[in-house]
């Protein structure tokens, strides 16, 4: 059988392309490495709770056609992303709000808030030359030093003073008590789980699991008009002009056998010492029930320690630097050569993009492919 498109990686990207492409009445074939769907947004239920497989991923969008588009596929509950964090056993809300000042300093006023931080912004004169300045510069050095700090040169591997400032060219500072982390007018989590929003995406199309496109290439890609390729942009041309770097994630998951652990999604931990970035009690998400309303009994939680990649990793984050944005570069003009495939989303791109923009960028792809 011939297809129009035959689509490698079944994730966000590739599933609303492939929806769209069946959609509108084209013989679609998804294919995935994995033995399942949903690429990094995958859920996996474990004791009725739905398992966040690979990290946390919390829906948000000031994009109401994306949010209109979404929500024909799932039901979304009514979760707000209001991380804590920890610093040696003191708990502080996140983002930086009254809250916050008002545990750090004792300030009870925004106008007292906006002092001390200005009081301690003084202590940068000039341009700031590192992400340690750059911070300090923006909130201060109380906020630094507990929040800031050891958090980011755990994600990093490398101290503050060596990382360049404009990792950090803003950070959000309200002075209102407002724990909401996004400034998003939707939000929320799929009731059932990311992976039951993709296989309704993917109703009624063909999908072959445990199946590696680059192994079988030539054979697969003869099944279709075009690919869609979603995987690595550096792995589909063989690495032959080098390497991009990525940042990765290790996750250690627990089993409880308790209602609670944290009391809340996240929790960051951000001082140096503690070896994880963040705990994930991922049945918060869903507000610790069933999707009948009952109480969970246990919990599962994920402690992430961030690492360098390396091939044969998980691939999470782009290091976005000279070095690898130039050779991105390189490789997206090989892309531009190869006739009939099309690379798209996180890793074909070679791009960090949040949920609302992969789904945004998978209609606009699908929307100059498939002309009405």
């Amino acid at each position: 059988m011939k297809y129009d498109y035959l689509i490698v990686g079944s994730g966000l990207y590739g599933a609303v392309f492939a929806r769209e492409a069946a959609d509108k009445g084209k013989k679609v074939l998804v294919i995935d490495r994995r033995p399942n769907i949903a690429g990094n947004v995958y859920t996996e239920k474990v004791e009725g709770i739905n398992v966040h497989k690979y990290g946390a991923h919390i829906f948000h969008t000031n994009d109401k056609k994306v949010w209109d588009y979404i929500t024909r596929f799932a039901e979304f509950n009514r979760f707000t992303n209001s991380p804590v964090a920890n610093f040696k056993g003191e708990l502080f809300s996140l983002p930086f709000n009254m809250y916050t000042f008002n545990k750090m300093w004792g300030v009870v006023t925004p106008g007292q808030a906006q002092a001390k931080i200005d009081e301690q912004r003084g202590e940068i004169k000039g341009e700031p030359k590192n992400l340690e300045e750059q911070a300090i510069s923006l909130v201060g050095r109380d906020i630094y030093e507990k929040l800031i700090k050891g958090y980011t040169e755990k994600q990093w591997g490398r101290d503050c003073t060596s990382l360049p400032p404009f990792i950090i060219k803003r950070l959000p500072v309200r002075l209102t008590f407002d724990n909401n982390y996004f400034n998003a007018l939707y939000q929320g989590i799929p009731v059932g789980g990311y992976t039951k929003l993709v296989e309704n995406l993917l109703e009624g199309i063909e999908v072959r699991l445990n199946v590696d496109y680059l192994k079988n290439r030539k054979e697969l890609g003869s099944l279709a008009d075009k690919v869609l390729y979603t995987g690595a942009i550096d792995e589909y041309f063989d690495f032959k002009l080098g390497t991009l770097e990525y940042r990765s994630v290790r996750f250690e998951n627990e089993l409880l056998d308790i209602p609670n652990y944290q009391g809340n999604a996240a929790v960051n931990y951000t001082d140096r010492e503690t070896p994880w970035t963040r705990i994930i009690e991922h049945k918060w998400f869903e507000f610790g029930k069933d999707e009948n309303g009952n109480d969970l009994p246990k919990t599962v939680i994920s402690r992430e320690y961030s690492s360098e990649w390396k091939p044969g990793d998980e691939p999470y984050y782009p290091v976005n630097d000279e070095r690898n944005s130039k050779l991105c570069g390189r490789y997206k003009e090989l892309a531009e050569t190869e006739k009939n495939v099309i690379f798209g989303g996180r890793l074909g791109e070679y791009k960090y993009y949040d949920m609302d923009a992969v789904i945004a960028a998978a209609l606009n792809k699908a929307e100059e492919e498939l002309p009405e």
